[in-house]
C-alpha cells in the first residue's frame, strides 16, 4: 500500500517537472534561425583599361605617363614630327596620327594610323580628351598634285580645328611658315606678324599654306576660349629637313643668281622643336615669327654647306631649275629662286618677349648640320 502511494507521488513529480520545462520554452520563444552567409562578389583578376586606351591601336601608355597631360601630334611620322615626339613624350602622354609608319617610335607613344579627314579621327578626340594638339600634318611634297595638297592640307586642318572646338581642347599649336610673306624687293627689312601674306602672287604652289594659316587665324579670333598658337619659322635647316631651302642647298652644284645676294634667316630644326614645346605653356597664344640668331648674306649660307656653286644669269636661273625639275634632278621649284634674289626676313620680337624663345644653335652649327647630312 505504501509502495503504490510512493509510485503515484513519483509520477506526479515527474509530470510537474515536464510541464515546467515546457512552460519555460514557451516563454523564451522559438530559437532564432541562423542568417545565411552573404555571397562575396568575385574579385576581377585585372582592372579594365579606360575606353580611350582600349581604342588605341598602339600599346597602353606606361604607368609613369598616366598622370601627364594627353597631347595629340598630327604628322608625327614626318621628320620634324619624330623630333618633336621624342622630346615631348618625356613630359606628356603623346598620341600620334599619321598614315605613315613611325620607325623607332618610343614604346610609350600611342600611334593611330589613320587619315585626318576620316571619321575615326574624331573618335580619338571624343574618347581621349586631349589637353593640347600640335598640328604638323601638312604635305610639303612638290611632286604631288595641287589637288592633293589642297584636299589634305586644308580639309585635314579644317577637321582638326572643328574637333578641337567640339571637344574643348584648351591648346592648339599650328605650324605655318614665314615663306608665306613672300620675297620682294619692296619688303621692309624685318616683317612683323601683321604683314600681308603675298607669296601666292608669284608662287601658286604655296597658296594652300597661306589658306591654312588664314584658317588658323580665323579659328583664333572666333574661339577665344582656346589658346591658339600659330608659328611661322623662316627657312628650316638640319639633317632631317627635306623641304624648301634645304632642297636647294642639297643640290650637287648650287646655281647662284648673278647680281643678287640677299640677307637671309634660317633656323635649326632642334630650335624649332624647342619653340613648339614652349608654345604649350598656359597663357601663350597668338602668331609668332621664328628665326635663328642672326641675319646673314645668302652667299655665306652657300659657303657654309660646303657645296660648289655656278654663277647663273638672272634670265637663265628659272629656266635651268625648270630643266632640272623636269629631269627629276631636284625637288626645288623654279619660282622659289626668288628667295635667293630678294629679302624675306622677319621680326622675332614677339617670340622673344611672349614665347620666351631664344635660339640656342648658332648659324655655324645650323649650316654644319646640313654639311654632315
Amino acid at each position: 500500500m505504501a509502495d503504490k502511494k510512493h509510485e503515484r507521488q513519483t509520477a506526479k513529480e515527474a509530470l510537474l517537472r515536464k510541464t515546467a520545462r515546457g512552460a519555460s520554452k514557451a516563454k523564451a520563444g522559438p530559437a532564432p534561425k541562423a542568417k545565411p552567409k552573404a555571397k562575396s562578389k568575385p574579385v576581377p583578376k585585372t582592372t579594365p583599361a579606360p575606353k580611350a586606351w582600349k581604342s588605341a591601336s598602339g600599346p597602353l601608355p606606361s604607368s609613369r605617363s598616366r598622370n601627364l597631360p594627353k597631347v595629340l601630334v598630327t604628322g608625327i611620322s614626318g621628320r620634324l614630327g619624330r623630333l618633336l615626339a621624342k622630346k615631348l613624350h618625356r613630359i606628356a602622354e603623346v598620341h600620334g596620327v599619321d598614315r605613315r609608319p613611325f620607325e623607332g617610335c618610343p614604346k610609350d607613344i600611342v600611334m593611330h594610323h589613320i587619315d585626318l579627314r576620316k571619321k575615326r579621327c574624331e573618335d580619338l578626340f571624343r574618347l581621349t580628351g586631349y589637353q593640347a594638339v600640335f598640328h604638323l600634318g601638312v604635305i610639303h611634297d612638290p611632286r604631288r598634285s595641287a589637288e592633293e595638297h589642297h584636299s589634305f592640307n586644308l580639309r585635314g586642318t579644317m577637321k582638326i580645328l572643328e574637333y578641337c572646338n567640339k571637344y574643348n581642347v584648351p591648346k592648339v599649336v599650328l605650324l605655318s611658315t614665314a615663306n608665306i610673306y613672300g620675297p620682294s624687293h619692296t619688303n621692309p627689312f624685318f616683317l612683323t606678324e601683321d604683314a600681308p601674306l603675298l607669296a601666292g602672287e608669284k608662287f601658286p604652289d604655296i597658296r594652300d599654306l597661306i589658306e591654312l594659316d588664314m584658317l588658323a587665324q580665323s579659328f583664333f579670333w572666333k574661339h577665344a576660349e582656346t589658346e591658339t598658337v600659330i608659328l611661322r619659322p623662316t627657312h628650316i635647316l638640319g639633317s632631317h629637313v627635306r623641304q624648301g631651302l634645304a632642297r636647294y642647298l642639297r643640290l650637287k652644284v648650287i646655281p647662284k643668281v648673278m647680281g643678287f645676294d640677299p640677307m637671309i634667316q634660317v633656323i635649326h630644326e632642334e630650335d624649332l622643336v624647342d619653340a613648339i614645346i614652349m608654345a604649350m605653356r598656359p597663357g601663350v597664344r597668338g602668331i609668332f615669327n621664328l628665326a635663328g640668331p642672326s641675319v646673314v648674306p645668302f652667299s655665306e649660307v652657300i659657303r657654309g654647306v660646303g657645296r660648289p656653286t655656278v654663277p647663273v644669269p638672272q634670265s637663265m636661273a628659272k629656266m635651268i631649275l625648270s630643266l632640272l625639275w623636269d629631269l627629276k634632278l631636284t625637288d626645288f621649284r623654279a619660282p622659289q629662286v626668288d628667295y635667293a634674289r630678294f629679302i624675306c626676313t622677319v621680326d622675332t620680337a614677339r617670340a622673344r618677349e611672349i614665347l620666351g624663345f631664344t635660339p640656342r644653335r648658332s648659324i655655324r652649327e645650323t649650316l654644319k648640320s646640313m654639311r654632315n647630312s
